[in-house]
C-alpha cells in the first residue's frame, strides 16, 4: 500500500510525540512492505510566527491533498492571550473544518498493567473501562453566534436536524462493531437544542434496531463516568459536551497522555492526534509521553487505510511495554523509574 501523510509537528511537546509517531510509521513500512510518503506542515503559534495566521492556505492544501493528517499539539504561553485576534487553536478548528471533520472519534480505556495509575479505586475499575466518546466537531456552541453587548457576553448553541443525524449514524456503526450500546449525551430537560438532539437520535435509532440507545443527561452522565464506568461503552455527545467528558474520561484512564483521537468525515480521509495539549512546561526535557500519538497513528492505519493488523501490532506492542513495566514520568506509579519521549518510541518500535 502507498499513502501520503500530512505530519503536522506544531507547537510544545508536538515536535517530540510527533517524532516518536513517524519512527513507529517507519517500522510499520518495513514491517509490513508499506510506502509512506510523509510531507510535513506548518500549523499553531509556529505558523503565526511565520506566516501571521495559524493556519497558511496552502498548509491546509496540503492537508487536503494527502490521504491522511497525522498532528501533534498547538500552543502555548507565547500565544495565549484570549482576546488576540489570530491564536493556534484557530488553526485546529480552520482544519477539521477544512477537512469536514464533523466527528471526534475518542476512545479511552485503562491498560490493565495502568489499573494502579487510575485515581479510580480497584473495585471499580477491575469491571474495566474501555469506551469510545463519539463528539460532534464542527457545531454547537463553538461554532455559533457569539458576541457582547454592553456589560454582558452571548456564546449559541445551535444544532440542524442533519448534523445530528450524521455524527448519531457515526455512532451506531461503531457500536455495531462492540456492545451494541450507545448513550446519548444531553441536557434534553432544560436545552431546546438537546430537545431536538434526542428527537433525532431516537428516529436515527430505528435504522439501526441491533442497537440499544440510552438517553443520559450530561451531569449524570459525569457522575457515573466516576462511579460506574463500565456501563458505557460508545457515547454519542454534541461538541462542547463531548470535549469535558472525553478529558474526564481520560483521567480514568490514569494519564491524558494515554488518549488518541480520529476526526473523520464522510471519507476515508481523517486526522489523528493525540487529545492532550502541547504541555509547553515541559518541551524540550525529553519526558513527555508519546503513547497518545503512537496510538492515533494505530487509528490512522485502522480508519483511514483499513490496516487492521497494523493497527493492532501498535497496540499490542504499546501493552507489551507497560507490561514490563516501562513508564514515562507521567504514569509512573510505585517508585518506577520513569523512562523519556525517545527511549518509549524505541522500545514500541522494537516490539512490533
Amino acid at each position: 500500500m502507498r499513502k501520503n501523510i500530512a505530519v503536522i509537528e506544531g507547537d510544545g511537546i508536538g515536535v517530540e510525540i510527533i517524532a516518536q509517531a513517524v519512527k513507529v510509521i517507519k517500522k510499520i513500512e518495513q514491517k509490513f512492505g508499506h510506502i509512506f510518503n510523509l510531507e510535513y506542515v506548518e500549523m499553531g503559534g509556529c505558523a503565526i510566527d511565520k506566516y501571521g495566521v495559524a493556519l497558511p492556505d496552502f498548509s491546509l492544501e496540503k492537508c487536503r491533498a494527502a490521504d491522511a493528517v497525522l498532528l501533534g499539539a498547538v500552543g502555548g504561553p507565547k500565544w495565549d492571550d484570549p482576546t488576540a485576534k489570530v491564536r493556534p487553536e484557530q488553526g485546529l478548528l480552520g482544519l477539521r473544518a477544512g477537512l469536514e471533520c464533523y466527528a471526534n472519534i475518542r476512545p479511552a480505556k485503562v491498560y490493565k498493567p495502568l489499573a494502579e495509575a487510575s485515581p479510580l479505586k480497584d473495585s471499580i475499575i477491575s469491571e474495566g473501562f474501555d469506551i469510545v466518546v463519539v463528539r460532534e466537531l464542527t457545531g454547537g456552541i463553538y461554532f455559533g453566534e457569539s458576541g457582547r453587548e454592553g456589560d454582558s457576553a452571548y456564546d449559541t448553541e445551535r444544532y440542524s436536524i442533519p448534523e445530528i443525524e450524521r455524527i448519531a449514524r457515526i455512532a451506531f456503526k461503531i457500536a455495531q462493531g462492540r456492545k451494541k450500546i450507545v448513550h446519548s449525551v444531553d441536557k434534553a430537560n432544560v436545552l431546546e437544542s438537546s430537545r431536538l438532539w434526542r428527537e433525532t437520535v431516537a428516529r436515527v435509532a430505528k435504522d439501526y434496531p441491533d442497537i440499544t440507545v440510552v438517553n443520559i443527561l450530561v451531569d449524570n452522565a459525569a457522575m457515573q463516568l466516576v462511579r460506574n464506568p463500565s456501563q458505557f461503552d460508545v457515547m454519542l455527545t454534541s461538541n462542547i459536551f463531548g470535549d469535558i467528558l472525553s478529558d474526564e474520561a481520560s483521567q480514568i484512564t490514569g494519564s491524558i497522555g494515554m488518549l488518541a483521537s480520529a476526526s473523520t468525515g464522510d471519507g476515508s480521509r481523517g486526522l489523528y492526534e493525540p487529545i492532550h495539549g502541547s504541555a509547553p512546561d515541559i518541551a524540550g526535557k525529553n519526558i513527555a509521553n508519546p503513547i497518545a500519538t503512537i496510538l492515533s497513528v494505530a487509528m490512522m492505519l485502522d480508519i483511514s487505510f483499513g490496516l487492521k493488523e497494523e493497527a493492532a501490532a501498535i497496540d499490542a506492542a504499546v501493552n507489551s511495554v507497560l507490561e514490563d513495566g516501562f513508564r514515562t514520568a507521567d504514569i509512573a506509579t510505585n517508585g518506577e523509574s520513569p523512562i523519556g519521549t525517545t527511549e518509549m518510541g524505541s522500545l514500541i518500535c522494537e516490539r512490533i
